[in-house]
């Protein structure tokens, strides 16, 4: 109960506003870090030093330059609203807006952060600066939220003279000039509710400061047309045409006289004189026979500081200057139009500065000020003032002046009343606390008037001074009280003190919801950091008779004490009673026992002595002087510890274990068969292996060790009754093993706890609760540990046959809460081999009960009969088969999703590392019917398991043959083929859960759940095209069309088109394959990924073409639910959604294939002077990206013999390329193409180009025969003899081949192959030799080729060459030069 700094926001990244605000100080971040740690020490003990001598100031030997970066802070001007909702840095022309947000802290908590809302640059004319600033909360007007704040106005003043209101989002409501020099200070005051009746109501206003002048604009003005711009704002952003003019603003303007220079003021208020000082005041003034009115005359106070006087003082008399009315122009900000007008009384509305126009250069009108003398001031020639802050009941204020010091002023005698020294450039504000009348006792010998508890709340002042040269933050009582409280915080940082709560407020709405609002806060900029001060009321009495003080005293007394280190537990017990009997106030001795509660120092017997102590001392008193709280305080604690040492005890007591109960002893327990025991078994045997989570466990000895502060933390004991509070989930668990563990473990005696537990005043429910939570945690332990079980049954039963556990109403055709808490517990519990073990319990011991009632029901009524044979049947038992049923699927799943491969070495992506979360029947009922199957699918996706296995699983589940397990045993894995290390033991596991699901795990569902994992994931990383490719394989896999269809057009519509819509532009747009920059930048991924991305979306288009025919053979599949599961709840699962899709229409569906096969060429073969969509026509071009289930106008009939031509060029370009990188691959092994693009699956290019052909309206034997011509050009003529097979017309190809060979002749006879190459074709026939010179070897790509070769060539064509060919005896005379030359 002293004072504190705490800290209630944190910056999310302060940087960020730094390097915005002062680009200069980006760099040294470190020296303020270093800095932060350096902190002036303070001795508690010299608080009178302050008032007697000048402190001698530290050296600052740093330099500056070192330095200069930590004090960004203060070279900007700051506020924050009082209501934490936003705050203002501003610097120059820069200001950055915060907003708070609520997020997790680095420690989990969750805490408030101020993160950047909105950045820019508020100045309008040029050269003017920010010169302050004030956040202004407004009420809201709603009759849901009266009083409560609606939203922030920013209010900033320029160096221009210029005052400007903004919204949070920095859109500009109101601007005016009201005087030419530039704004000095902002200034509010907000409504409060009078304390006493004869205090003076204020009025709310705004004040503007300039060196020689004073503005005040009326609060309930200012607010109306605050709120009228902003709605107009609305309205205009909504129309864009709608103009309405606001309310205009009434407001004051002051010239003070008679001071030399003016630096900050403080606007008082109205206040009324009493008749002496009205009376003095009027001597003063008029001398002797100066006649005064019968009312004293109200007047609005001022206070100035500065220079000659120091301080000074005016009185503006009501009603000497009538308010001037300005009629407000609006300012609209928008992409288009600023609206500008201009009144004759100076508002401005606000244009773009890049505009230039001769409106917004001239100066609007200036109204002039009313001349105000000043009254009186403090002269003090060489005493220059800073700043002045008012104290929140108006009646004090504190100024700094350059000498260090900090005054304090009566602001309503004008005397200064206190001085502190040595506070050179400090920073002060006000903290106002109001008494708490709870904590108010009244005193035997306290005669004092204020003594009555049921008097009114008393107000205390305190002053907060910062002192940035020494880092440290005081607090002191005001008028001339002590210093109440010190901290060290830095020397960077900034202290807010605003002075008003929030506009708009009157005496009716400010009663209703008392707003959240902070009165001072400091700003810390190294640790990011925004904190408050509390101080509490009693620290205003802390005189020597001050009772309160004195118990504080004692208080602090024995929290030194506790926490001595060389101290005997004997003496501090001894202390500790006579020090907390000393105590005066019950709170204070409450607070006492507390802390000595709570210490870990104290002992068990001690802690029980001194409660035992102060409750004696308690009785002892007289009934009227005992607190009865504090009594039932003693009582319940006394309690709590007597409990704990009792069960401390029967922990502690070792008893004799039983023999291991024998799997038979079990299964009769559990009523199990020999049959479902042994099953259970070996269910929990797989999840033991399969289950290598590590997971921190506790071991025994620290489980059942509990200290005392930790248990009275816990629990709370009220009415005889023990209740748990509210914890976390491990601090819930250490509670229940400090009962319970022991008892599990067969150590301890479990009647014997049950019975003290029950007798402590524990309900059952809550032990229930306790039990459960232990055991549910403490699964790896259970498990290992199978006497735990028979312990658990015994622990139940007891607990069942408590009072009030098991309503006595209850019937068997009912459901009970006792057994619906545990199998609630049970459903949520994600250690489901923990949970299934407990429900295999409260089964037993709910049907032990159910026979037990049953047996006294047929006894009572026929009694003798044969009733052996009857079996009792109950609701709660079908619900816990129910349960059962579903703990053990869930078991299983869980089982298989924790299997994996043993080792990996090829690169995982990071999406497949994600661990999978843990499963429960909750999460399962509350995932939908896909639940399953999705779950399943997110852990064949982390496995990098190839589909193939899915299928391989299910055929052995179907049949027992694993000879296709052997075949495929290879392609299991698409990342490393040979890796097969637990592959068995997961197609076990696979089969097992095949199984169990056999409708929410039919191979369809899975493979369409796999797919759209896959292609979700690949989403979220687009450069890892395997995960698309894994998808499509998933997706062929899919043997009903129904569904193969759905998923597949899903996958198009959700991911797909908007990215082949962007790829296709930009290949249009470069007209070739585009460089991997333009790939990022326009579609997302790498040009290698991109590659891929379009070949999967060929195959996709493909499998959905044949999908839509295979459809209309086969029926849609009917989805069933397994009878455990069918009350599951949640999403439509992706098989639904799937079946629920529109039938596509298949010729735009084959237009877009035609479309990706063409952009997948360009990229695979690396097109050149390609635009994709040049080859199709406008109604082609129209028809890409729509609707697949739409029917769009698609080309039909003739095309166009230029679109023709250039198809067919496109064609003979993808056939080309497609040789080269065939030829290129031969000759270069060391990178196979299936290893740079894994992807295509063996693509026969230059059959798809004849495919295209067919598609695109070319002759596909013209394709065909460039195909065997590019062959024989690069040599390959044994493929070129295989493909010549295909051609068509063979005359043409035979024609064409004809002039291939006679280059390749030419090259070999004129370019030096054969030596004799000039004589031999000096022999040829004129004919051929002129052919032959005439032949350019240039245009084939391999001239080195065999002669025989070339020879086979010629054949091949004479072979085919018609007889009356014109070229027919050319063949016959080049087949006998080629002869002729020497192999």
């Amino acid at each position: 109960m002293s004072c504190a700094l705490v800290p209630f926001a944190h910056f999310q990244d302060l940087d960020l506003a730094r390097d915005f605000l002062s680009p200069h100080r980006r760099q040294g971040s470190a020296a303020a870090a270093k800095e932060s740690g350096k902190s002036t020490s303070w001795e508690d003990g010299g608080w009178g030093a302050w008032d007697e001598a000048e402190l001698q100031e530290p050296e600052e030997e740093e330099s500056n330059s070192k330095n200069q970066r930590n004090y960004w802070l203060q070279d900007c001007v700051l506020s924050l609203s009082p209501t934490n909702d936003l705050m203002v840095i501003a610097n120059e022309q820069k200001a950055v807006f915060l907003v708070p947000k609520w997020k997790h802290s680095d420690k989990g908590k969750e805490e408030m952060q101020y993160a950047v809302g909105w950045s820019g640059c508020l100045n309008v004319e040029e050269g003017e600066c920010v010169s302050s600033v004030l956040c202004i909360p407004l009420a809201s007007q709603k009759r849901s939220s009266t009083g409560r704040p609606d939203w922030t106005c920013i209010v900033v003043g320029f160096t221009s003279g210029y005052v400007r209101f903004y919204t949070e989002s920095g859109v500009l409501l109101l601007a005016q000039l009201l005087n030419e020099d530039p704004v000095l200070q902002l200034k509010c005051r907000t409504y409060e509710i009078p304390r006493h009746p004869g205090v003076t109501e204020q009025n709310e206003e705004l004040s503007i400061l300039y060196p020689a002048a004073i503005v005040t604009i009326d609060g309930f003005s200012l607010f109306q047309s605050l709120r009228a711009c902003r709605n107009q704002v609305a309205r205009a952003a909504a129309s864009g045409n709608e103009n309405v003019q606001p309310p205009p603003l009434a407001y004051k303007k002051w010239g003070l006289q008679d001071v030399d220079t003016i630096v900050d003021h403080a606007s008082i208020g109205i206040m009324t004189l009493c008749p002496f000082d009205q009376m003095k005041t009027a001597s003063n003034i008029g001398g002797y026979n100066a006649a005064i009115k019968n009312s004293p005359p109200a007047m609005s106070q001022y206070v100035t500081v500065g220079a000659n006087p120091f301080t000074g003082f005016f009185f503006a008399l009501e009603g000497s200057s009538q308010p001037l009315l300005s009629h407000v122009a609006l300012a609209v900000a928008s992409k288009l139009t600023s609206a500008l007008f201009n009144a004759a009384s100076g508002w401005l509305g606000w244009k773009s500065k890049h505009e230039e126009e001769p409106v917004q250069k001239q100066k609007p009108k200036v109204e002039p000020a009313t001349p105000l003398a000043v009254r009186f001031g403090l002269p003090d020639s060489r005493r220059h003032g800073e700043r002045i802050c008012l104290s929140p009941c108006n009646t004090l204020a504190a100024v700094t002046d350059e000498f260090g010091r900090v005054i304090l002023l009566d602001v309503t005698r004008g005397l200064a009343v206190r001085m502190w020294k040595g506070y050179r450039d400090a920073e002060i504000g006000w903290i106002q606390t109001v008494e708490d009348l709870q904590e108010r006792e009244t005193e035997k010998m306290d005669s004092s008037p204020f003594g009555n508890a049921q008097g009114p709340s008393r107000v205390a002042q305190f002053l907060v001074i910062y002192a940035p040269r020494r880092g440290i933050l005081e607090v002191w009582s005001t008028q001339q009280g002590p210093r109440v409280g010190a901290f060290n915080v830095g020397k960077y940082c900034r202290l807010l003190y605003p002075g008003y709560k929030i506009m708009g407020l009157n005496n009716v709405t400010s009663q209703g919801w008392q707003p959240q609002t902070y009165q001072i806060c400091l700003v810390d900029p190294v640790s990011g950091s925004v904190k408050t001060v509390h101080v509490p009321f009693h620290l205003s009495l802390s005189d020597k008779k001050s009772e309160r003080a004195k118990d504080m005293h004692l208080v602090k007394k024995l929290n030194a004490l506790l926490k001595a280190k060389t101290s005997e537990p004997d003496l501090i017990e001894a202390e500790a009673k006579e020090l907390i009997l000393d105590i005066k106030y019950p709170a204070t001795k409450k607070q006492a026992l507390e802390s000595i509660l709570t210490s870990e120092r104290v002992p068990l017997s001690s802690l029980t002595n001194i409660t035992q102590t102060l409750m004696d001392n308690l009785k002892k008193q007289e009934l009227e002087c005992v607190d009865e709280g504090l009594l039932q305080f003693c009582a319940n604690k006394l309690k709590l510890l007597h409990l704990y040492e009792l069960v401390s005890k029967l922990n502690s007591q070792s008893i004799q274990k039983e023999t291991s109960p024998s799997d038979n002893d079990l299964a009769k327990l559990l009523r199990l068969e020999q049959k479902d025991f042994h099953r259970l078994e070996t269910l929990l045997e797989n999840y033991k292996k399969e289950n290598t989570q590590t997971t921190t466990q506790l071991t025994d000895e620290k489980d059942a060790m509990l200290s005392v502060k930790m248990f009275l933390e816990y629990l709370e004991y009220e009415k005889d009754v023990i209740t748990v509070k509210n914890m976390e989930d491990g601090e819930y668990v250490a509670l229940g093993s400090f009962f319970f563990w022991k008892c599990l473990c067969g150590e301890s005696s479990t009647e014997e706890v049950c019975h003290a537990l029950e007798s402590a005043g524990f309900s059952p429910q809550t032990l229930l609760s306790l039990l459960l939570n232990l055991w549910l945690s403490k699964e790896k332990d259970i498990l290992d540990k199978p006497d735990s079980v028979s312990c658990l049954h015994t622990m139940l039963s007891l607990l069942s046959k408590m009072k009030v556990a098991i309503d006595e109403s209850w019937d068997t055709q009912s459901v009970s809460p006792w057994w619906q808490q545990m199998r609630t517990a049970c459903v949520q519990s994600q250690n489901n081999a923990a949970a299934l073990l407990s429900a295999h319990v409260g089964h037993s011991v709910t049907a032990q009960i159910i026979d037990s009632l049953n047996e006294k029901k047929f006894s009572q009524i026929t009694v003798g009969s044969d009733t052996e044979s009857w079996e009792a049947l109950s609701l709660d038992t079908e619900y816990w088969k129910l349960l059962l049923k579903q703990l053990e699927d869930c078991l299983i799943l869980q089982t298989l999703l924790h299997s994996k491969v043993t080792k990996r070495t090829k690169r995982v992506s990071s999406l497949q590392t994600e661990p999978l979360g843990r499963l429960s029947v909750k999460k399962l009922l509350e995932a939908g019917k896909g639940g399953i199957a999705d779950t399943v699918a997110k852990w064949v996706f982390r496995q990098g398991f190839s589909p193939i296995i899915l299928n391989v699983a299910q055929y052995k589940n179907n049949t027992d043959s694993s000879e296709e397990s052997v075949d495929t045993h290879n392609n299991l894995f698409l990342e490393d083929p040979e890796e097969a290390t637990g592959l068995e033991r997961i197609l076990e596991l696979l089969q097992v859960a095949y199984q169990q699901f056999p409708c929410s795990l039919e191979v369809d569902v899975l493979h369409a759940h796999c797919s759209w994992e896959c292609v979700v994931r690949w989403n979220k990383d687009p450069e890892e095209a395997c995960f698309l490719n894994r998808s499509i394989d998933h997706l062929r896999c899919i043997i009903n069309a129904h569904i193969q269809h759905g998923i597949a057009l899903m996958m198009w519509n959700t991911f797909i088109v908007k990215k082949l819509s962007s790829a296709t532009y930009l290949m249009d747009k470069v007209g070739k394959a585009p460089k991997d920059r333009l790939c990022r930048r326009d579609v997302g991924m790498s040009d290698t990924a991109m590659t891929a991305f379009l070949g999967c979306c060929s195959e996709l288009l493909q499998t959905l073409l044949e999908a839509d025919v295979s459809s209309d053979e086969m029926q849609a599949p009917v989805l069933d639910t397994e009878d455990a599961w069918l009350s599951v709840e949640g999403p439509v699962s992706i098989v639904e959604l799937a079946l629920e899709q529109k039938r596509v229409h298949y010729p735009l569906v084959e237009h877009q294939f035609v479309l990706c096969t063409v952009l997948y060429a360009i990229m695979r073969l690396s097109l050149k002077g390609v635009k994709p969509l040049s080859l199709f026509d406008s109604k082609g071009k129209n028809a890409f990206f729509k609707d697949l289930t739409s029917i769009q106008l698609l080309p039909s009939g003739d095309i166009d013999p230029n679109m023709l031509s250039i198809r067919q060029q496109f064609l003979l370009k993808v056939v080309s390329a497609a040789v080269q990188t065939l030829c290129s691959s031969q000759k270069d092994r060391e990178v196979s193409e299936e290893e740079s693009f894994p992807f295509e699956k063996g693509k026969n290019w230059p059959t798809l180009a004849a495919d295209l052909a067919q598609y695109l309206q070319v002759s596909e034997d013209l394709v065909r025969r460039h195909y065997v011509c590019e062959l024989y050009s690069y040599g390959m003529d044994h493929l070129g003899e295989e493909a010549f097979v295909q051609v068509a017309d063979k005359e043409v190809l035979a024609s064409q081949l004809l002039m291939l060979a006679g280059q390749r002749l030419a090259f070999a006879l004129l370019h030096g192959q054969i030596k004799e190459g000039v004589e031999l074709l000096t022999r040829l026939p004129p004919t051929l030799s002129t052919w032959l010179k005439a032949m350019d070897p240039q245009e084939i790509q391999n001239v080195e080729v065999p002669i025989a070769t070339t020879a086979r060539l010629v054949s091949k064509v004479i072979e085919h060459l018609p007889e009356n060919h014109g070229q027919y005896s050319l063949a016959l005379n080049l087949i006998e030069a080629v002869e002729a030359i020497p192999a």
